[in-house]
């Protein structure tokens, strides 16, 4: 059984900072890309960035600049340190995880439950 466990969601004004996290957690062989996505209400989800086991990153337009993803592979933990936010950053954050469990051949997407991040002007 493998479980995504976020934290660091929460309110901030406009222009501060936020820090997520997701550690995963089970009977894990291994752990390939792991990402975050939004979804703000009424509004499709979004991929927000995205990072490969070997560190390589890819941000969505509206976030480049201002969001940085980063993971930690000893701690099967992906990170999203969130600067400069807007209002419109408001939405639920979930972490991604693509994951092999052991025994097991086939890697699936894993989902977190999502947390809120809330940015008031």
């Amino acid at each position: 059984q493998v479980q995504l466990v976020e934290s660091g969601g929460g309110l901030v004004q406009a222009g501060g900072s936020l820090r997520l996290s997701c550690a995963a957690s089970g009977s894990i062989f291994s752990i390939n890309a792991m990402g975050w996505y939004r979804q703000a209400p009424g509004k499709q989800r979004e991929l927000v960035a995205t990072i490969t086991s070997g560190g390589n990153t890819n941000y969505a337009d509206s976030v480049k600049g201002r969001f940085t993803i980063s993971r930690d592979n000893a701690k099967n933990t992906v990170y999203l340190q969130m600067d400069s936010l807007k209002p419109e950053d408001t939405a639920v954050y979930y972490c991604n995880a693509d994951i092999k469990m052991r025994g097991r051949g086939l890697t699936y997407g894993y989902w977190g439950q999502g947390t809120q991040v809330t940015v008031s002007s």
